[in-house]
């Protein structure tokens, strides 16, 4: 009686999408089983049913990202609650992650992401490289809220988990697709596994090759930019030399050789004069009019977006008894982006920039796992050693002028920075009762890093000729000794949960994270690190690592025999320290780029999930995630006084509302299977909302997203072998205009530029299965 009532009060609870229960509770439970409740995850570092993990995470399937028609990660735009993930701002292979309206401030390589992604448990460093393709991936795991236990650092926000599948010891497969689409885009994948030595060894290998033509032209010279053009392969071998004992060792590699990835200016583009004193206007805001993939550019050669991205895994699980495992993971990572940017996206040269970047990185973690009928965990250790070294050329010749005469303006920068970061880790869940369950969890992490730069200017005009400045050296003692910080972090968690019966689930949950502190690494001189502190200039050679806590409750279930779950989560952060690079200047005027330990905020939501089945042939998807974000203290020195909140429309006050937290994120669809023959067809559309938001920190009002509707359908053929498949879809259906992100310098020539989404485009694809 008592877990009956529990069911019901956990229905009632969650039932904010009563439409879709509504519908489901017709179906029967044979044919109509869900695969929700029997969807694996290792959201805990450990296989376990979705059904029974207390952590709010979102599952998704290859054929999940087949209906998305993703190609690659930017295809998930929410389509989990509060998941705001799009293509990064200039570059065609970066990635920009917000889940619940925390992610990356400033996309240079010196800046740690809010969110982490983890290939097959290999930890990615770097948003440069991480918009990745999805060709052999098993499932995709989003983890909402900071895994600072058991992912560690930098996942404040959350984590992307991307799991890859396996090569079969028993059946050989092979698959292969093609599709063609829009502008000229081809996308071919292929796939084979096969035993090569009985039931002891496997080997896998995947590949990707997706290219288009551009969909951005400049009128003024007719090239186009922001096209794909990427080739991708991956090779897993599998041996199992015991019946304890499975290794794994594979192989990644990405070519990426793109155009410019251009935006749109949004404000007035400005000229300063030297002498006499002056600013003029050189382009107009929207200088095409409204956006209509037309933008331009001053680079006039070759310039372009390249990048080399490869890396070597090594896995081993031992089972050490029926209980206990030992899993080591090993890797090691290279990552090599050689990219030019056109950050002011129009004809003149006021932020066109080169940024090289050579990134190496070592990681080993090491984890062992137990499961009793009461007693169940995961103790680990991780050891992390990075190196990222880069060649940056700033070029701006349109910047100023003197005595009316062009004045022309490099900045050459070479700086490295070195992280060796270690950690140990555990967590344990104890069974109180059949039904009841507390898990405690303890990180504790240790990060040295350490910084050095080098900037010099050549110059037609001697006053800015020659300026140079090495970080640390040039600053006054004892500064100048500062390009070394340490920082440690505890990080716990605890969660009481609760099952009434094996079909559903209610938990409670608080945990801590924390991202990393670091240096400054667009420091072009000493005014960049002098920040206003109670009222005075003061030089800060670093800012702190990010810390939160996040309280969250949280239910789910699987109702109808299955034909029916619901999920539903409510969470409250608080975030210290809270990083930011804000644009203008505190000290100083042109070119000054201060990050800051912004202060305090907080973030409270709400995130609903539902599937269900009102018949065998009839699915119905929905989420919504809701977010009210606010700073509590921004200690920005541009306010009077600087903790002042009043945003006025002159925009003293820019830092009103936290960027890329969109207060709604909402997801509906549904499909429908026709069996025709012994084959199906399947028809499916869904709709996507993101509420308005912020695209930088500072809240310019050119760079606002106000909100936008997308929808996509397709149609599938499935024959009844299963041998081949045909797909036929179009996204963006009514080809509705949308920002996904933008770049603020406001204090180079005013910059601001926002960057845009695809327009319409259509595609067919065949595949073929063995």
């Amino acid at each position: 009686m008592i877990q009956t009532s529990t069911r019901i009060a956990l229905l009632a609870g969650i039932s904010l999408l009563a439409s879709l229960p509504a519908a489901a509770q017709t179906a029967t439970a044979a044919d109509a089983a869900m695969e929700s409740a029997e969807i694996i995850v290792s959201a805990r570092r450990r296989d376990e049913k979705l059904i029974d993990v207390p952590v709010a995470v979102t599952a998704f399937s290859q054929a999940d990202l087949q209906k998305f028609q993703a190609v690659d990660l930017s295809g998930l735009q929410a389509a989990a609650p509060n998941l705001n993930l799009v293509q990064g701002r200039g570059s065609a292979a970066s990635a920009n992650i917000f889940i619940r309206g925390i992610g990356q401030p400033d996309a240079l390589q010196t800046f740690d992401p809010a969110v982490g992604i983890y290939v097959d448990g290999v930890y990615l460093s770097r948003i440069q490289g991480a918009l990745l393709n999805l060709f052999d991936v098993e499932r995709i795991e989003v983890l909402r809220g900071p895994q600072g236990t058991l992912y560690g650092k930098n996942t404040t926000g959350g984590a992307l988990s991307i799991v890859s599948r396996k090569p079969s010891f028993t059946d050989s497969k092979a698959e292969a697709s093609i599709q063609y689409g829009s502008y000229n885009q081809w996308v071919l994948n292929g796939y084979v596994s096969s035993p090569l030595a009985g039931d002891k060894l496997a080997l896998s290998l995947a590949g990707q090759w997706d290219k288009r033509d551009g969909l951005v032209t400049d009128p003024r010279t007719g090239r186009e930019y922001n096209d794909r053009d990427s080739l991708t392969f991956r090779g897993i071998l599998r041996a199992q030399p015991t019946e304890r004992l499975e290794l794994l060792l594979s192989g990644d590699y990405n070519r990426q050789r793109n155009a410019l990835t251009l935006g749109y200016p949004t404000a007035p583009l400005l000229q300063t004069s030297l002498f006499p004193a002056g600013v003029t206007t050189l382009v107009q805001p929207e200088p095409y009019g409204r956006y209509d993939f037309r933008a331009s550019t001053s680079f006039r050669g070759n310039e372009g977006q390249r990048l080399d991205h490869w890396g070597l895994n090594a896995t081993a699980n031992w089972t050490l008894t029926d209980d206990i495992t030992l899993t080591s993971i090993t890797s090691w990572r290279s990552l090599d982006p050689d990219l030019f940017i056109d950050i002011d996206a129009s004809q003149a040269e006021l932020g066109d920039v080169f940024v090289g970047i050579d990134q190496r990185q070592f990681s080993q973690e090491v984890q062992l796992k137990w499961n009793s009928d009461r007693f169940s965990g995961v103790f680990g250790l991780f050891y992390l050693n990075e190196r990222v070294r880069s060649h940056q050329e700033a070029y701006a010749d349109d910047l100023f002028t003197f005595l009316g005469g062009p004045v022309t303006f490099t900045r050459f920068i070479d700086d490295a920075q070195t992280t060796k970061s270690y950690a140990a880790f555990g967590q344990a869940s104890y069974k109180l009762t059949d039904a009841l369950s507390f898990t405690a969890g303890l990180r504790y992490t240790w990060e040295e890093r350490t910084y050095n730069r080098l900037t010099v200017t050549a110059s037609s005009f001697a006053g800015l000729n020659n300026l140079s400045f090495r970080f640390p050296d040039n600053l006054p003692a004892p500064f100048n000794l500062d390009n070394k910080a340490e920082y440690g972090a505890w990080t716990p968690s605890f969660t009481l949960s609760y099952k009434p019966d094996a079909d559903s689930l209610v938990y409670a949950s608080a945990s801590r994270g924390f991202k990393s502190g670091g240096f400054n690494g667009r420091a072009n001189s000493a005014n960049d690190l002098t920040l206003v502190v109670n009222g005075a200039p003061t030089l800060v050679t670093r800012f702190d690592p990010e810390t939160v806590w996040t309280y969250e409750t949280g239910a789910k279930g699987s109702f109808a025999g299955g034909a029916l779950f619901l999920s539903g989560t409510v969470f409250y952060s608080d975030f210290r320290n809270f990083q930011a690079r804000v644009g203008g200047g505190t000290v100083g005027s042109t070119g000054v780029f201060p990050v800051l330990n912004a202060g305090q905020l907080s973030i409270w939501g709400i995130e609903l999930e539902a599937t269900a089945k009102p018949t065998k042939y009839w699915t119905l998807r929905g989420s919504l995630g809701y977010l009210d974000a606010q700073y509590d203290v921004f200690n920005d020195g541009r306010r009077v006084p600087p903790q002042s909140f009043s945003c006025n429309p002159t925009g003293t006050a820019v830092t009103c509302e936290p960027a890329f937290a969109p207060p709604i994120t909402l997801n509906l669809a549904t499909d429908y299977r026709i069996p025709v023959g012994d084959g199906a067809i399947t028809l499916g559309v869904d709709a996507r909302r993101v509420g308005k938001h912020f695209l930088s920190v500072d809240n310019r009002p050119g760079l606002t997203e106000p909100g936008y509707w997308l929808a996509n359908a397709l149609v599938r053929y499935d024959a009844g072998s299963g041998r081949w498949y045909g797909q036929a879809g179009v996204k963006n259906l009514f080809d509705r205009l949308y920002r996904t992100d933008g770049q603020e310098f406001s204090s180079v020539g005013n910059i601001q530029t926002v960057y845009y989404g695809d327009p319409r485009t259509f595609s067919v694809m065949v595949g073929v299965r063995f």
